[in-house]
């Protein structure tokens, strides 16, 4: 993959069950335009953006009547593509990241690897899936649909939570920590992939 210096991309992505453009700006100060058409998982995308410091544009058109799934996984699809195309080579990243993150009386612990081989440990049931019509194993199919696109080895666990609303936000949040960790030069190393194999 070609480097990227501005760390910026945008992917459009159309099918029978969506139509969504995003742009993603890694290098950010988590400001943030969402419409999915989901407003709960407008609001988790918000989330994500602001504390992950990423600047975020999502314009998402989906079969909502039907069901959620189709929007929420293919907008973990796009925006993974987005994370992809905008860390380019990679050269110089810190590759792997990982946080802790309360809310409330929930504890989420996600760790990453952007390293390009992908796979999703995901470990989060709380004992009530719904927030209002949103059913929160959704998040599982954000999740895995975004770790196949950016090619990252990602870990979600919920440590406890029990209000469906907080586990969610905690992920949420807790995913945006990490990836900003993941995604950021470091500066002993920034001109260096962070591969002994010289190609991730």
């Amino acid at each position: 993959m070609a480097k990227n210096d501005s760390r910026v991309a945008t992917v459009v992505r159309k099918t029978a069950e969506t139509d969504i453009a995003l742009t993603l700006t890694i290098d950010g100060r988590g400001v943030s335009q969402i419409d999915t058409g989901v407003p709960f998982f407008d609001h988790m995308l918000t989330l994500f953006a602001k504390h992950g410091l990423f600047d975020l544009t999502v314009k998402a058109k989906g079969d909502v009547e039907v069901d959620y799934h189709h929007t929420v996984e293919d907008v973990g699809l796009v925006l993974g593509q987005a994370f992809k195309e905008a860390l380019g080579d990679k050269v110089g990243i810190k590759r792997y990241g990982f946080f802790l993150l309360p809310m409330d009386e929930s504890l989420a612990r996600i760790a990453v690897d952007v390293g390009g081989r992908p796979h999703l440990v995901y470990d989060a049931n709380a004992p009530t899936m719904f927030v209002r019509d949103f059913n929160i194993i959704l998040v599982k199919e954000f999740c895995r649909a975004f770790s196949n696109a950016l090619g990252a080895n990602l870990h979600v666990q919920l440590v406890y939570g029990e209000e469906p609303h907080h586990v969610a936000e905690a992920i949420f949040k807790c995913l945006a920590r990490a990836l900003d960790m993941a995604t950021q030069i470091e500066p002993r190393a920034a001109d260096q992939l962070p591969s002994t194999k010289g190609k991730i």
